[in-house]
């Protein structure tokens, strides 16, 4: 598009995806892929061929990474490095399971979501001594 400006590389972030090639590819489509210059991408499609160390390597590298925000991650993915996702505790980049074609979503294995749950519980406990 002629009379759009380029988004400052400084202050953007991106989306970073961990997935089967299927949800991989929608969410390219929908504009959420990068390459840098020294040909890093900022997403992984697992297959049955992925190990489970390079899924562990690029969680790591994603985490650790400056410009990105939001880590996608299918929950079957997530199980494979479970210990990794459930102790990292940083707000930024945040990390989303997700659900996957093939695999059902399943809201008692999401790190989140248990996080939430036992905070709401640690505040109803709380309240309840008033």
């Amino acid at each position: 598009m002629a009379g759009r400006t380029p988004i400052a590389s400084k202050s953007s972030a991106l989306i970073a995806m961990i997935a089967d090639e299927d949800t991989v590819t929608g969410f390219l489509l929908a504009g959420v892929g990068n390459i840098d210059l020294r040909r890093k991408t900022n997403y992984l499609i697992v297959d049955s061929k992925t190990t489970v160390k390079a899924i562990e390597d690029t969680f790591k590298e994603f985490t650790s990474r400056e410009d990105i925000a939001i880590v996608l991650i299918s929950q079957y993915v997530a199980n494979m490095i479970r210990f990794l996702v459930d102790s990292y505790n940083k707000p930024v980049p945040a990390i989303l399971e997700i659900p996957s074609k093939d695999h059902p979503y399943d809201p008692t294995h999401d790190s989140v979501l248990s996080r939430v749950k036992y905070l709401f519980s640690a505040e109803s406990v709380a309240s309840g001594r008033r």
